[in-house]
This record gives structure tokens, C-alpha cells and sequence, in this order.
């Protein structure tokens, strides 16, 4: 009977043993999804509507799609804030990092996510905004976004983006195997854009103008039509360097140019390879008929009679 109560008093025991180290590796692993957040100048952290702290911010959420946003803390001059929706995905980090000036065109940032894959090599996937930049890896030029790298060796590497007339922007990636790193990448304008000075023209009642968007030299050779204003966006055709079409819309926020690309079918471009023309039209006039100019009548004249001498 004592050997029954002993071997009963182990089993419970090691019963409460194996219950708190359950616990105990819960609090240490959570189950959750990991997020980080960093932002130059320091900024207020909102998740979903609800504040969590400041830049650089760490921490763990559900995993699903959450809206972060962040509120820069300065008072010398208004900043743009920043508001974005991320998914994200439980055991992985999420990273999200802004460069935040005083409007959406002057701001920059990337946001980094991970996927798992069923290759076991790592893999790499860039997005951009503006599309079409060049991207470099560990200081070699590897293509124009929206790219992906099948095969990048496991560990920390170097990646850099560049557009005309936007600054570059660098930072640092670290991938495993197993995974494929996602790259989403805002660029900023670079300097200041330059204002037209106004010019007084003659205007001219027997021409009409009409705005036209003209598609520029781009590195692929094609530029993208999207379906909305965002690299983002489902591409739902393509134009080529030099041709001209109609324009519908332009978008305030980004500057892109809604374009009739084909009878009926209107999609957006990007500004960076594409401007806008004036073409002069010169309506086709009807030659008004001749008037026929109207006879004069001819007055007769009655002779004076001459007196008789």
C-alpha cells in the first residue's frame, strides 16, 4: 500500500512539473505574430486604431491583415503621417520602416514580410513605388521591380533600389532557407519639383488644344498599365516609348495619368516614364458660299431738252 502512495505522489509529481513547463514555454515562445516597427522621426504606433507604444516598437500580434499607422512626434514643421494594411502571418516577423517627410511624395520606407515556401533554397521578391526602379543586391545590378530573385544564399545582404529623379534607398536583409523575403519599397522624390513659370500666351480662337500623354524611354522597353494609380495594382496592359494617348484622369495623391490605352479600355501610368503634351487641333472650316453680290440698278437719265435758239 506505501508503494502504491509513492508511486501515486511521482506521478503527480512530474504531472505538476510537466504543467508548469507547459505554461512556461508559452510565455517564453507565444504563439502569435511578430511586428516591427521603426520610423526617422520618432513616431506614435497605432495598430488597428489603438496606440502600443513608439518608434522602434516590437511586439506580437494575431495573425491577420491589421492597419498600422504612425504619427510623427515633431513640432518644428507638419509631417505626412503614415497608415498602411499588413498581413500578418503567425512565427514570422514582420518589419516596417518609414523615412517620413512632409508629404506621401517626399516619404520612403519598405516593408518586409516573409513567406514560407516549398523550396528549400531562400528566394527574393522586390515591389516598388515608383515601378521600374533598379534594384541591386550586394552592390550588383539584378533587374527592374517588380523582380524576383529564384536563388539568394541564406544570411544578410545588401539591398538598394534607384529612380530617376528619386533618392536611393538602402538597407539591409536578412533571409532563410525555406523562405521567400518580400520587399515592398516607397521612394522619395529627390529635391524640390520644379514649379512652371507661367507664360502669357496669345490666345488663339481658331485652335483648339487637346492634352495627350506621351509614354517615355523606359528600362524595359514597356511601361505597365495598371488598374489602379499603385505598383501595386493588377497590370491589365502595356504601351510602349513614344506612343500617345488619350488622357482621362489624373490622380492628386500619386500623379499618375488614367489613359484610354484602348478604345474603351482606360487604365494608369506611372508619371515617372510617361508626360503630358498639348497637341494643337485646327478645326476644319466650311467655306461660308459665296455672296453673290447684288446689281446696282442703273438710274436713266432724261436728257434736258435744249432751248431752241
Amino acid at each position: 500500500m506505501k508503494k502504491v502512495k509513492i508511486i501515486g505522489l511521482v506521478l503527480f509529481s512530474l504531472g505538476v512539473i510537466g504543467l508548469f513547463g507547459f505554461f512556461a514555454i508559452k510565455l517564453i515562445n507565444p504563439k502569435g505574430a511578430a511586428v516591427f516597427v521603426d520610423s526617422n522621426p520618432s513616431s506614435m504606433v497605432f495598430i488597428n486604431g489603438e496606440q502600443v507604444g513608439r518608434t522602434p516598437y516590437e511586439g506580437r500580434q494575431k495573425p491577420e491583415e491589421v492597419t498600422i499607422k504612425l504619427v510623427p512626434e515633431t513640432f518644428a514643421k507638419p509631417l505626412a503621417t503614415y497608415e498602411t494594411k499588413v498581413t500578418l502571418i503567425s512565427g514570422i516577423k514582420t518589419v516596417v520602416r518609414r523615412s517620413i517627410g512632409e508629404s506621401e511624395e517626399t516619404s520612403a520606407g519598405e516593408i518586409i514580410s516573409f513567406e514560407k515556401t516549398g523550396s528549400d533554397d531562400p528566394s527574393l521578391a522586390v515591389v516598388s513605388n515608383p515601378d521600374a526602379a533598379q534594384v541591386g543586391l550586394d552592390g550588383q545590378i539584378r533587374g527592374f521591380t517588380p523582380l524576383k530573385i529564384s536563388s539568394v544564399s541564406p544570411g544578410k545582404h545588401k539591398l538598394s533600389l534607384t529612380a530617376q529623379s528619386y533618392s536611393e534607398r538602402s538597407f539591409d536583409i536578412e533571409n532563410a532557407r525555406g523562405y521567400r523575403l518580400t520587399a515592398v519599397v516607397k521612394l522619395a522624390i529627390s529635391g524640390e519639383i520644379p514649379t512652371p513659370t507661367p507664360e502669357q500666351k496669345i490666345e488663339d480662337n481658331s485652335q483648339k488644344k487637346e492634352i495627350m500623354i506621351e509614354i517615355l524611354k523606359t528600362p524595359t522597353g514597356f511601361l505597365r498599365v495598371r488598374k489602379e494609380p499603385s505598383t501595386l495594382a493588377d497590370e491589365v496592359g502595356r504601351v510602349k516609348p513614344g506612343e500617345k494617348y488619350k488622357l482621362v484622369e489624373v490622380d492628386d495623391k500619386s500623379g499618375w495619368f488614367k489613359i484610354e490605352y484602348v478604345t474603351d479600355k482606360e487604365g494608369w501610368v506611372t508619371n515617372q516614364y510617361a508626360r503630358k503634351i498639348d497637341l494643337n487641333i485646327t478645326p476644319t472650316l466650311t467655306p461660308s458660299p459665296k455672296a453673290t453680290p447684288t446689281p446696282t440698278p442703273t438710274k436713266k437719265l432724261t436728257p434736258t431738252p435744249t432751248p431752241e435758239l
